[in-house]
């Protein structure tokens, strides 16, 4: 059955966007073409927007242009960070606390003053939600118990951050760069705590907020949230409180569009001004269109496979070898990834320290079979994998379908909305993942964390990284992971992620297939439009509109 796309179908066009009823929206909401821009986006993995709980991509972008953090990525060098909220910053002689100097005279969006307070009260929430993100506050020894004494004010314009650990510096900046180290307001998110039951899970007797800040906003960023509507839009608008050279837009509306032909009709139309999630073959039509420009950025995230120890057949080692050989790595390579990707086997992206870019895995049916047998699998099995609906995962999860099928493994596709597939693995309830991971922070412990450590195996661990996910019990890896985060020795600490990457490719549950390039089409009167190196470095603040 074809269904035909056609420009009443998108209702993207500024009437029918000034026709939605946005909820405690004016109806004067449709704002001149200079004052708003438009962005064609599939944005369906959010689960949260609260900081303290966040840990989506296209979440990242919304938080990395609405909060601050202490610090944040250089964008013009990746190498260092920048001041966020902190003009200055200093560590001891031992390598155990860190004092941040706070900027006078900031403001959140509500008004109320930035004080140190509000940096100890968003690491403590943070560390005690517990949520995805908070291991990476916690693996500096912060505890529920012990966090309002590490994680302190001074005074007013002072703060102070104990870690238990002489890590290397720039390790500890890098992690404060993440959206888990965003500065909420405390005044504002503590007057919509509810309630809640101490249990031994979660010992508290309120939420810190976090059922408000899912969909609400306490921040002090170049914009403020004004709306998010899941799978349908999200509304930021210009903080006029922010400390620094204000927004030049008034507004971004994310559209939620999801299919690519929907998105480059819709751009070509003048009816968005960007479009974010074009697959190859319409990004490579749309290079020589009228009145379009593009702009493309490779990202710290890479596609891989997750296979789930659980499984009877994906445990065994031949059969993750084998599965290793059954990508078309090539072919994915030169059609279904064109110009939105690179072939990279690692779990390391390419520029972080330490990388390497080894790609011993071609597609061999041979090879796979002679080790499926070996593992008594002479015939193959049937298994599923989860796939996010969205291009290019669907075409290559089909691709691999495909190569399976060559070596007898039945290969089950089942879709679903990313925060559908995102739920089903946190709980490892799957069998294969297909999907992505992006870099909480510029520092090769930030993937080495979670694809080669899994402190605790068990169904209720206070960090569920992706070994965890997915059932991988390596405990000599997790103890090498935890040596290479305390050495200060660059060469040496690089050697040491090299190293631990060649051992998750020979024996690893993760199947990597590609490094992600970001890519973006926009109406040629946008000036200032560019991609950053990670997800929540995407900023709107310098975009204007001739």
């Amino acid at each position: 059955m074809t269904t035909t796309i056609t420009r009443r179908t998108l209702m993207t066009t500024a009437s029918a966007v000034a026709a939605l009823s946005f909820t405690g929206l004016p109806k004067a909401f449709a704002a001149t073409p200079k004052d708003t821009l438009v962005e064609a986006w599939a944005f369906d993995d959010i689960i949260s927007l609260d900081p303290g709980e966040a840990f989506e991509i296209s979440a990242a972008e919304v938080t990395g242009n609405t909060y601050d953090t202490l610090v944040k990525l250089n964008v013009a060098d990746t190498s260092t960070v920048a001041p966020g909220i902190a003009e200055s910053w200093q560590a001891s002689e031992d390598g155990l606390t860190y004092t941040f100097k706070l900027k006078s005279g900031l403001k959140f969006a509500s008004g109320n003053p930035i004080t140190a307070e509000d940096v100890a009260y968003s690491f403590e929430r943070a560390v005690k939600l517990n949520k995805n993100p908070a291991f990476i506050l916690q693996q500096f020894g912060l505890t529920g118990e012990n966090t309002a004494e590490n994680a302190r004010a001074v005074d007013a314009s002072t703060f102070q951050f104990k870690v238990d650990k002489p890590y290397a510096t720039s390790f500890v900046l890098n992690c404060l760069t993440a959206t888990v180290g965003a500065i909420v307001d405390k005044k504002l998110v503590a007057s919509h705590v509810a309630a809640t039951t101490p249990s031994k899970d979660y010992p508290y007797d309120n939420d810190f907020g976090n059922g408000w800040l899912k969909t609400n906003y306490a921040g002090s960023g170049p914009f403020k949230l004004r709306e998010w509507r899941a799978n349908e839009l999200i509304v930021l608008e210009r903080n006029d409180n922010y400390y620094g050279e204000k927004a030049r837009l008034k507004r971004v509306i994310y559209r939620f569009l999801k299919e690519s032909a929907g998105q480059r009709l819709a751009l070509e139309a003048g009816d968005v001004d960007v479009a974010r999630n074009l697959s190859p073959n319409d990004y490579a039509a749309i290079l020589n269109a009228k009145n379009i420009k593009t702009d493309a950025a490779q990202k710290g995230t890479v596609y891989y496979l997750g296979l789930n120890q659980k499984n009877q057949y994906l445990s065994k080692p031949e059969v993750r070898e084998a599965i290793k050989y059954l990508v078309d790595y090539d072919g994915i390579g030169a059609t279904l990834i064109k110009g939105v990707g690179t072939i990279h086997q690692s779990f390391l992206p390419a520029r972080i320290l330490g990388s390497v870019d080894d790609q011993p895995y071609k597609l061999n049916v041979a090879k796979a079979k002679e080790l499926l047998e070996k593992a008594g699998l002479k015939d193959g099995f049937s298994v599923t994998m989860d796939v996010r609906s969205l291009e290019p995962i669907t075409s290559v999860a089909q691709s691999l379908q495909q190569s399976f099928a060559q070596a007898g493994i039945k290969l089950e596709l089942i879709p679903g909305d990313g925060k559908q597939v995102l739920t089903k693995y946190r709980a490892r309830n799957h069998d294969i993942y297909i999907g992505d991971w992006g870099a909480d922070y510029w520092d090769p412990n930030s993937n080495s964390e979670t694809f080669t450590s899994n402190p605790d195996n068990s169904e209720t661990p206070k960090s569920k990284t992706l070994a965890w996910r997915n059932a991988w019990n390596v405990p000599e890896l997790t103890k090498e992971t935890a040596e290479a985060l305390l050495e200060r020795d660059t060469p040496k600490r690089k050697a040491m992620y090299e190293d631990l990457q060649r051992k998750v490719l020979a024996e690893g549950p993760f199947v990597v297939l590609w490094q992600k390039t970001e890519i973006a089409a926009y109406r040629d009167n946008l000036q200032n439009y560019k991609l950053g190196p990670t997800f929540d470095s995407n900023f709107k603040a310098g975009i204007s509109k001739a």
